[in-house]
């Protein structure tokens, strides 16, 4: 406490002698003042009862003085802003002062006070400085107008210094004109639909001419305001990649990046077979390479940036396999990011030195790199086929050396070659087999296990084998007491007289002695398939797999190319969309590549599909919210269809469906005595014939009776993580609506419910957000009712009425498709004007019209007229 207080009369003590100081006469003591307060903030100390006396330190012409001050008042202007008023006279008179650099420094100091009520004072100076006859002056309120906006952004609008601004992009100096481009940029992130930067070829062209002359981070301004347009044709494309090709050669690595993004994106409207995209891809690969001899930091950010393109457009960089081979000096984190991009460029060419690289490595003292390189030898098998039998002699090789963490490794990736080339390489099982009594880690037990009870009938001993990992089953990890169920289940099902009471061992270990309740769920359905139907056990557990995909890790294709339009960012460097990690991404905007030459479509035109109705790249459902993940129809989203017969209904269900329908199966095909209750939308009256039919008896027209589908399930539940979605189409009031039961069938509570259309025939889209207000939990149903509109966008589907639909929650995003009746489409009424009719009917094509004759037709007076009216024969029908 004293201690307190001695410090506080210090301090008091310093702050009366500073005071004297700042309003001394003498202008090199008021200097040395001002820097001594400055120290004492920029350590912590609070001066703030300086903010007078230094605010009169603002009258002078001593430029290092005026800066100091300036930097005293940006510090403290937000904690005083009545004292802070008082520096607004000064401001005004600075920013007419001959001196451009007090200019600038005045107007830049203006924008870094973020104070609302000086604010309105300010505008005057910078419309003068904006418009003033320095570049320097200029370009520096060019930035002032967008920090200014982002305090107020309704006072700049109604200024008019966004129309200043755009003005700017036409300044002779390239400064000015990057800083106005980078301004521009920074307030249409914000407010993604203002448009502010309209960019057309004349722009485009001063942006061009200005880039020549720049600072390196103006031409990153004016790079990346670039790779923000679209050409209108290959040539425009061309013209512009000509234009910027020269940045590829400059010093700086980020204006370097920011030129191959531009370039990467331009080279999708390039035809492939022009000679001048051949010639780019070559000029791309040196300053890529060239990045990778800077320091380790920088080359991890090329390297994870040259990741991305060399999955878009591995041609790039097929020949420069060398370049990244490890260093033995290179960081961790460079190594593990050069082996992966090795991978990706790994081909039949480059197969065998690539392989002696990998095993060279294998042998390194850091287990983390030794362990990803043992797994990059098991991706080269399943890439390159003509390399597996190489690489699995490699394998056997490293496992030879019975250093444990490779062998464990080296079984992990034999098991996924297993996979891609089933009933080939299994004669090294025994080898494997041999070092089972070494593995300690759950991966590479659980990889063991499953090789054991995939080939169970290939290995004598394989009971005893599974037996022994059996003894300790609760002590193993989840995943290992999960292979270890599914082993011995296969076991039983291939040989099932000798292994039954192994059988039962585990399924009582799994089902009664667990609490795991994934563990006790696959044990109690295994249990029951057994003990049902042992031919349906073994179709589904024996069943055959699918091949795993060459490259199970590459980033799926909708990212990958909004991380192309993102390199040279932060978003290049993580691998994720900027509205993953950017807080509150109000503004950010999902970016797409421009759809490619020589297809005749855009970007949203993907490939119809063929006569099956399944197309060759699903199209990508469009996000209108930046919390829907861009690409969500990335799975075979082919109508539902149902295979075989139902099964024949029981004597018990037909007295069922008799004592339901209350009169008999016969009144349901109109025998008997009718229904003692129908609902009221089903009662259409008997009379009124075609004359109501028509509407020409001027009656008021026949009740039109709505007949509203049943649900059925749309997304099973074990499709969809336990989430079911069963649904049917309706159309009350004039108003389509999508409804929905959704059951959660998990056992987590499910929240965040978000629904999105992929384009469809009719331009079906929600009419709002799914509500579901409530977390739907465990066991729990909720309906939901979806209004929708016809306003979509439209693309033909196979078959017409086809709707792919992806609905999202807190735990992913699930995929189906439905078919909806055509006749919700349809008008309540049904009515169209006598002549627009008429003329409709006129329109019909020859091609579609067909003559019968009908003898012996008793007309009635309703049908003669409607006939007639339409000019037709009475004895020669034309339908």
């Amino acid at each position: 406490m004293m201690c307190d207080f001695l410090f506080s009369l210090v301090c008091t003590g310093e702050i009366f002698e500073l005071k004297a100081e700042l309003n001394s006469d003498k202008k090199e003591k008021k200097k040395e003042a001002v820097k001594k307060v400055i120290a004492s903030m920029t350590v912590g100390k609070d001066v703030s009862a300086l903010f007078p006396d230094v605010v009169n330190c603002m009258q002078t012409d001593n430029l290092e003085l005026k800066k100091l001050v300036y930097l005293y008042l940006m510090n403290y202007a937000k904690s005083q802003p009545d004292m802070a008023i008082m520096a607004v006279n000064t401001f005004v008179k600075d920013c007419e002062d001959p001196n451009p650099l007090i200019r600038a420094l005045a107007v830049r100091t203006m924008g870094c006070i973020r104070v609302d009520k000086i604010t309105e004072y300010l505008c005057e100076p910078l419309r003068k400085c904006l418009k003033d006859e320095d570049p320097y002056v200029r370009k520096t309120a060019a930035v002032c107008v967008a920090k200014l906006h982002d305090i107020n952004a309704q006072l700049v609008e109604d200024q008019g210094f966004l129309d200043t601004l755009k003005d700017l992009i036409s300044d002779s100096n390239p400064m000015v004109v990057a800083n106005a481009v980078a301004a521009l940029s920074e307030i249409a992130e914000s407010h993604p639909n203002s448009n502010l930067l309209d960019l057309n070829p004349q722009t485009i062209n001063k942006l061009l001419t200005a880039l020549n002359e720049c600072t390196e981070w103006g031409q990153i301004f004016i790079l990346d305001c670039l790779a923000n347009y679209t050409p209108r044709d290959d040539r425009e494309s061309q013209s512009i990649c000509e234009r910027v090709t020269p940045r590829l050669s400059h010093a700086n690595s980020a204006v370097v990046l920011s030129a191959v993004k531009v370039l990467m994106k331009f080279m999708e409207m390039l035809p492939k077979d022009l000679d001048y995209y051949g010639t780019l891809l070559k000029k791309l690969a040196p300053p890529l390479v060239t990045l990778l001899s800077a320091e380790p930091e920088l080359q991890y950010v090329a390297l994870r940036n040259i990741n991305l393109i060399v999955q878009r457009r591995p041609e790039i960089l097929k020949h420069e396999m060398k370049v990244f081979f490890v260093k033995y000096n290179d960081p961790i984190y460079v190594k593990l990011e050069k082996l992966d991009i090795m991978i990706r460029l790994a081909s039949q060419a480059n197969i065998a030195q690539v392989l002696a690289e990998l095993k060279e490595y294998a042998t390194e003292v850091d287990v983390d790199f030794v362990r990803k390189a043992v797994r990059a030898i098991g991706r080269c098998a399943i890439k390159v086929e003509q390399s597996a039998e190489r690489c699995v002699s490699t394998l056997l090789d490293l496992i030879q050396t019975k250093v444990n963490y490779v062998v464990q490794e080296a079984i992990v990736v034999i098991k996924d070659i297993f996979r891609k080339y089933p009933n080939k390489y299994e004669s090294v099982i025994a080898t494997l087999c041999e070092n089972l009594d070494s593995l300690d880690e759950p991966e590479a037990r659980a990889a063991m296990i499953w090789i054991v009870g995939e080939y169970a009938e290939r290995i004598d001993n394989a009971d005893e084998l599974l037996e022994s990992f059996l003894e300790g089953f609760h002590d193993e990890s989840t995943q290992v007491q999960l292979q270890l169920l599914t082993a011995i289940v296969k076991l039983f099902l291939k040989k099932p007289t000798e292994t039954q009471e192994l059988v039962q061992q585990v399924l009582s270990l799994a089902t009664q002695d667990s609490d795991n309740p994934d563990l006790r769920d696959r044990g109690y359905i295994y249990w029951r398939l057994l003990s049902t139907d042992p031919v349906a056990a073994k179709e589904v557990v024996l069943a055959e797999k699918p091949l795993i995909s060459e490259e199970t890790d590459l980033i799926e294709p909708t990212l990958l190319e909004e991380l192309i339009c993102h390199i040279g960012t932060l978003a290049s460097v993580y691998h994720k969309p900027p509205s993953a990690f950017v807080e509150g991404s109000r503004g950010v905007q999902h970016k797409r590549l421009p759809g490619s030459a020589g297809s005749g479509e855009s970007v949203e035109s993907p490939d119809t599909g063929s006569a099956a109705g399944v197309s060759e790249a699903p199209p990508a459902v469009i996000p209108s919210q930046g919390d829907l993940l861009g690409d969500l129809l990335n799975l075979d989203l082919t109508p539902p269809t149902t295979t075989g017969p139902p099964p024949p209904a029981s004597s018990g269900m037909q007295m069922g469906a008799m004592d339901l329908l209350g009169g008999g199966l016969d009144s349901l095909v109109g025998f008997g005595a009718p229904p003692a209750a129908m609902p009221a939308s089903f009662n259409v009256p008997v009379s009124g014939g075609l004359d109501d039919l028509f509407d020409l008896g001027g009656g008021v027209g026949m009740p039109m009776g709505v007949f509203n589908p049943p649900k059925t399930v749309w997304l099973p539940a074990m499709k969809a993580k336990g989430l079911e979605i069963s649904g049917t189409f309706v159309r009350r009031a004039g108003v389509i609506q999508m409804e929905m039961t959704l059951t959660n069938k998990a056992m987590s509570v499910m929240t965040d419910f978000a629904i999105q259309f992929n384009r469809n025939s009719f331009g079906l889209a929600p009419a709002g957000p799914l509500q579901v207000l409530t977390p739907l939990s465990p066991n729990q149903s909720i309906e939901a009712a979806l209004p929708l509109s016809t306003v979509g966008p439209v693309m033909k589907m196979e078959p017409l009425n086809n709707l792919q639909v992806a609905v999202k929650n807190n735990i992913d995003v699930f995929y189906f498709s439905c078919q909806y009746p055509i006749s919700m489409l349809f008008a309540e009424d049904g009515k169209m004007e006598r002549q627009v009719f008429l003329a409709t009917w006129k329109d019909i094509p020859n091609d579609n019209e067909s003559q019968f004759q009908i003898k012996d037709c008793h007309l009635n007076s309703a049908l003669s007229r409607f006939l007639c009216s339409l000019e037709v024969s009475t004895t020669q029908l034309t339908d």
